[in-house]
């Protein structure tokens, strides 16, 4: 089995289109090329909608609530498909069960390291509400107390915010596995067990792709990143490979210059923070004239 960075030898033989789809000698009835055209075509068409106008956009949650809309579309759709397909998985062979309930081990577990982050995150955002809801008197000034209350606050969320999940750093790991055993499998004797081998390589280059961009992101550094192309056989190709140039090179250089927040949101965030707790510390020594400041930036950072 070649590996998708190592190269598939391109097959284009002349008179059969349909030897495009599937190897030499693969007879697929209409259905089955039918079913997996359209699947084909959807994986594609999610993968344009992920490319972003500017590739600096990739650093905001709202890409990674789009890639992650997406991701979960087309995870519906491989299921659609194993339905259309009428192949139970009784009738699999123990190879592809194999090859199937590995990944979906590792990828749980990256699933599960992301929603640690993201809840971790969570946990922080509830911090400033809190120290915002605390500042917030209306007209009138906060008392020495809401000061005292607002900056503990703040403080506990400093020391959070320049935590990373431990989890996020074993992400690497199942990453790195998932990318080194991807591969197209060769099924000889079922043209379905093709069409769901081929079904499976998408949707899992896909996955771990994205997946190695949410844990970049997250964690601030570029080594999740996965390296790889597919090949031109596959109808998504151009889509994934054109997706993969644009959002590789920009992490690469932006999370390579050591920058602790890669999400934009977040780093207008932290900012905002730093702000009031700078804020909160002065008003305490000079109430009148802190808490004109200090009532501009709670104004600002609810914006935020």
């Amino acid at each position: 089995m070649s590996r998708p960075h190592d190269g598939h030898r391109s097959f284009f033989p002349v008179g059969n289109p349909f030897r495009m789809i599937l190897p030499r000698g693969a007879h697929l009835s209409r259905k089955l090329t039918a079913v997996l055209t359209s699947y084909e075509d959807g994986l594609a068409s999610s993968l344009r909608k992920l490319k972003p106008e500017a590739a600096s956009n990739v650093l905001t949650l709202s890409w990674m609530k789009l890639a992650v809309d997406c991701l979960s579309e087309l995870h519906t759709k491989i299921a659609t498909l194993i339905t259309e397909l009428e192949l139970p998985v009784s009738d699999w062979d123990e190879k592809w069960v194999d090859i199937y309930l590995n990944s979906s081990v590792k990828l749980l577990d990256i699933c599960i390291a992301l929603s640690s982050e993201l809840a971790r995150l969570d946990q922080g955002q509830l911090l400033v509400q809190y120290v915002l809801h605390v500042l917030d008197s209306g007209n009138q000034v906060p008392s020495q107390e809401q000061l005292k209350r607002a900056e503990a606050s703040l403080n506990v969320w400093m020391e959070r915010a320049s935590e990373r999940s431990p989890r996020l750093d074993n992400c690497l790991t199942a990453l790195q596995e998932l990318s080194g055993n991807l591969c197209l499998m060769k099924v000889k004797h079922s043209a379905k067990g093709k069409v769901l081998m081929r079904a499976l390589y998408g949707i899992e280059a896909v996955t771990v792709f994205i997946c190695s961009v949410l844990v970049a992101v997250l964690s601030g550094s570029s080594k999740p990143l996965v390296e790889f192309v597919v090949p031109e056989k596959f109808g998504w190709s151009k889509a994934f490979n054109d997706l993969h140039k644009a959002i590789s090179g920009e992490l690469s250089s932006q999370l390579c210059r050591g920058r602790v927040a890669a999400v934009k949101e977040l780093e207008e965030v932290e900012v905002c923070a730093r702000q009031l707790h700078a804020l909160t510390s002065t008003a305490q020594l000079d109430l009148e004239e802190g808490n004109a400041s200090l009532a501009h930036a709670v104004s600002h950072s609810k914006e935020v």
